[in-house]
Formats: structure tokens, sequence, C-alpha cells
């Protein structure tokens, strides 16, 4: 908290309310010990911000509250909030809760005559001492004062009122209509005498339906000004305060898989940055769905979550369309590591899907978010609106180091380089899918448009879906260029049976050099027979001629012998 926040904080202490992105946009909560005015009209939420505001207080802070309605009676509440997790009946058996419905007739009172607040304050601090309760809410203000027919009465108990709560030092919410007029309020007073005023408005537009909230007065704090979508869900209520979201985020050097080998070729062998934003655009059939759900079924491999929104099919339909390439998504699915959210985009205004966005990360921890398509938002909005949820949804997922994967639609015949909402400059790598039509057929081709920090491939390869799987053809060029299709096909047999020639040319050479190397040394073989027998020959020449020249030698020696004699 900043030095100011601090200061502020010594000066008027805060009380939170506990309800998902409020205390934020209220620097702390509302004013301990004052009145808060919460106006709206009929069905913007008024009563569950008052009640998630005591359960909260109950729940997480310790707070006791008294809720005392003027138009709905407790079994009712009870009933409408139990939807929301809220179980009022616990609370109140706990004695950390009283509800209290107080009935007023109008005609009954003017039968009876005079009618002031006295009775209400003696039942009102009747329940806030017999728990000890911190927070009061009062729902609704119209009602209440609906037996006053004097206006001079009426602003005198109204203020009486806002007095006696600040007197009493509860942190009370007070709820009421909004004027017809265009006042904040019915009688014009109620704003004056709050320390803080918070505005819930239900806003359709284009037949979307949107809650929003702003806080219009607070006295003695600073607070956010704008106007915040809120959404009411099973969890309860959460305002979404994004204002002032930065650059301020690590990042990773960690790479992750695309679930394509051959497309992590084309990103230096090992894929996207980790908390990385990527895009993928294209053209209606390209495939951006395709790559997309390899993408998630990677995530998956990897024991990772992934959120994946879908705005044109549903998870039936993406799960059976996958199964034809050799995707199987549904054991994910059951593992609950992979979690579809379909619906139309009109289903909500673009800050409801921010909204949304944020409490489905918050629920199922992902580490990569897909939206397919993101050119869906523009029914909702302006290249420029839709620019700036992107901006914002880009930079909460940055924070929390989740990839972001989208994909885009563009239109055949219009410039390829250039996305309908006009989100490519936020997006680190952007894949472009694009039609190759060559000799009268059409062939998909992908390329890396840009990947920072990393040196990404420069061609174009061939994007091919089969059942199989996804693959990315070596880049082919020809004459014309790149060969995709049955060009590169037919390029591929004429290379093929080329090979094969040079192949066999080489296999001849290879036998008459063999059956050479055979006939010299069969004749070396014949040679070195008919050697051996010469010199064997030779050397029993040799042995007859010495035995001769022994035997000589002996009969020599025989008559030299005979001659002495």
């Amino acid at each position: 908290m900043s030095k100011i926040q601090d200061n502020v904080a010594e000066t008027l202490p805060k009380c939170p309310t506990g309800i998902d992105g409020l205390d934020a946009l209220l620097e702390g909560g509302l004013p301990k010990g004052r009145p808060t005015l919460l106006c709206g009209g009929a069905g913007c939420g008024k009563t569950l911000v008052g009640v998630e505001f005591l359960v909260q207080g109950a729940r997480r802070f310790g707070e006791p509250g008294v809720l005392i309605t003027f138009e709905e009676n407790a079994e009712e509440i009870t009933k409408n909030v139990n939807s929301l997790g809220f179980n009022l009946n616990e609370l109140v058996a706990q004695k950390k809760m009283v509800l209290d419905h107080v009935y007023i007739e109008r005609s009954e009172i003017e039968e009876s005559g005079d009618f002031d607040l006295d009775g209400l304050f003696i039942r009102l601090a009747y329940a806030i001492d017999s728990i000890e309760a911190k927070r009061v809410v009062l729902d609704t203000l119209e009602v209440l004062f609906s037996g006053f027919s004097n206006e001079a009465t009426l602003r005198a108990e109204l203020r009486r009122l806002f007095r006696w709560l600040k007197d009493k030092g509860v942190t009370a919410i007070i709820t009421a209509e909004r004027g017809s007029n265009g006042t904040l309020t019915r009688q014009g007073l109620e704003e004056y005498v709050s320390d803080c005023v918070i505005v819930l408005e239900h806003r359709t537009v284009d037949s979307i339906s949107t809650r929003h909230l702003q806080v219009i007065k607070y006295r003695g704090s600073a607070h956010g000004t704008n106007e915040y979508p809120f959404l009411i869900d099973e969890s309860g209520i959460s305002v979404l305060p994004i204002t002032s979201s930065g650059l301020e985020y690590s990042v990773s050097n960690e790479r992750i898989s695309t679930g394509i080998p051959s497309l992590d070729d084309m990103l230096e062998g090992k894929g996207f940055y980790r908390g990385s934003s990527v895009l993928i655009s294209g053209t209606a059939g390209t495939g951006k769905t395709s790559i997309a759900s390899s993408f998630a079924n990677s995530v998956c491999q990897n024991g990772e979550r992934c959120l994946y929104l879908a705005f044109e099919e549903s998870t039936g339909q993406i799960v059976r369309n996958m199964r034809s390439i050799g995707l199987d998504l549904s054991p994910w699915i059951e593992a609950n590591l992979l979690k579809f959210h379909t619906t139309r985009a009109t289903m909500y205004g673009l800050e409801m899907h921010l909204v949304v966005i944020h409490q489905l990360v918050k629920a199922f921890q992902p580490s990569v978010v897909i939206i397919d398509p993101v050119t869906n938002f523009l029914n909702n909005g302006s290249n420029l609106e839709v620019r700036s949820m992107v901006t914002r949804l880009l930079d909460f997922l940055k924070m929390q180091q989740i990839t972001a994967f989208f994909t885009s639609l563009t239109f055949a015949g219009g410039f390829e380089e250039h996305t309908l909402t006009n989100i490519s400059s936020l997006i680190d790598t952007w894949l472009l899918l694009k039609d190759i039509e060559v000799d009268g057929e059409r062939n998909r081709g992908l390329f890396v448009l840009k990947s920072r920090g990393m040196a990404s491939s420069n061609q174009i390869r061939e994007f091919i879906l089969s059942h199989t799987g996804i693959e990315l053809k070596e880049a082919y060029l020809g004459q014309a260029g790149v060969l995709t299709g049955s060009a590169r096909l037919a390029q591929e047999a004429k290379e093929r049976a080329e090979a094969q020639l040079r192949e066999q040319e080489a296999m001849r050479v290879q036998f008459n050099l063999e059956r050479k190397r055979q006939m010299l040394e069969n004749q070396i073989a014949i040679m070195r027979a008919e050697f051996e027998v010469e010199e064997a020959e030779s050397l029993n020449l040799l042995k007859q001629s010495k035995a001769i020249e022994e035997q000589l030698e002996i009969e020599r020696n025989k008559m030299k012998i005979s001659r002495k004699v």
C-alpha cells in the first residue's frame, strides 16, 4: 500500500466488504462506522450486494451483521441467496446474523396517525446489541419511508436515520431505488447525507445486458471513479476494477511445445515462451482451431491445465472434429486438465467477458488460455473497444504467467498481415495461415510472421491435416516458388524417380566392378595353382637330383676304398 494510502487508512478506517474486486476500487472497503447508500433500479443487485457484505463480514472478518428488510421476508431472502452459497439460516443459528422483516403498510399507518422511526431504532438497536453487530443493511429505503406523506418530516427522519447509524458505530449499507427524473434516489437527499454512494445499473445495449457499478461519492478517501461491470453467479458478486494494468510483470525463459514437432522446429525447435501471447490468423477453414487444439493437447500431456474459450463450436463438436485428425481431447476433459467454456460472444458485453474470464482463470488455475476466435468479440464492440479489452486481458494473463493463445479470422481477399481486432502489435508470436492456390487446387501454408525473442524460421511450410494429425511439410521450392499439394507431390515423384535411376546406375557400376574383381581373383587363383604345381615339380627334381648326387658320392667312396686294398 502506498504512503498516501497509509495516511488515508490512519484517518479514515475502512470496512472491507469481502466482495471480489469491490474493495480494490474502494481502496480498502466502505467507510467504517458510517452509512453507505447503495442505489439503483429494480433487479440490478442491490439486495445481493448488501447480503454478501453481511455474509463476508460474518465469515471472514468476524463481524456479525443485521439485515432489516422492508419488502421481502426472511424466508424469501434466505431462499433467494441460497443459490449463491449463502446459508443465512446457519449464520443466524451461529448468532453471526440477525434477519428481521419489518412489515410496513401505508394505509394502516395513516389510520394510526403520526409515524416516525423510533420504533425502528428500538428494534434495530435490540438486533445489533443481541449479537454485537458491526454491520447493518437496510433494504430498501423507499418501503421504509412509504409511510411518510409529509416531505419535511420525511427529510428530517432521513437525516435522523443516518445520524443514528453513525452514532451507533455500525458500518451500514442502505439500499434505495433510483429516482425517475434522473436523480440517484427518489427523495434526492440520501446521497447528500451519505458518506459513500454507490450506484448500480442494469444496462442493455444491442440486446446485451450488463450490470455496472460506480462509486459516485466517498468522503475522505480516493476511489476508483470509472464504471465497472460486475457479475452475479453461483459464487457471489465479482467486480472487475481494471484500470491500470501495466507492463511490470516477470517473463519466463521456459519454452513450451506447440504440440506439433515440425512447428516447434520453426520456433528454434522449442516452441512458444511460457507466459507469452500467441496469435494464429487465417481465413475460414485453414486449421486455426486444429492448431489450437493440438496446443491444448500438448499442454495437457504435460500435466498442465488448459482453459479453452470457444465462441463458435460446442465442446462436443470440437472434440468430435479433432478426432478426425487423430486428437482425442476427451481424456483431458475427464481428468480436469482441459476445461471448455463455450458460449456465443453475444451472450455478454466485452467487459462482462473480461469478468467471466477472470473468474474462470481464478477458479481453474490454467497455465494456458485459448480464445477461439478473438474476432467474435467484434460482435460486441468496435475494433478499438475490443483492442482495449484484449489489452487488459493480456496484461492480466501475463501477470499470472499464463500463456495466451488467440485465433483470429481474416477474410479472403483482404490484407493478410492484418487482424480485424488490431491486436497484432500486442502479440509476441504471430502465426499466419494462408491459402495457396496452384494449378486449380487450394492448399494451406503456414509461416511465422513474427516471434519476439527467438530466431524463428522464415520459410512457408505446407500445412496438412490428415487422420494421423497435423504435419508441416518441409519447404519445397519450384521455379514458380513454394510448391504445395499435387505440384509438390509431382515434384517429389519426379525427384524420387531420378534418384531411383541414379541408384540403379550406381548399382550397375558396382556390379561390373564386382564382376571384374571376381574374374581377376579367379585368374590369380589359377596362376597361383599353376605356380604351385611348377614349384612342386621343381622341388621334386631338386630332391631327386640331390639323392642321385648322394648315391654317386657313396659309390665313389666305395670305389676309393676298393682301390686301396
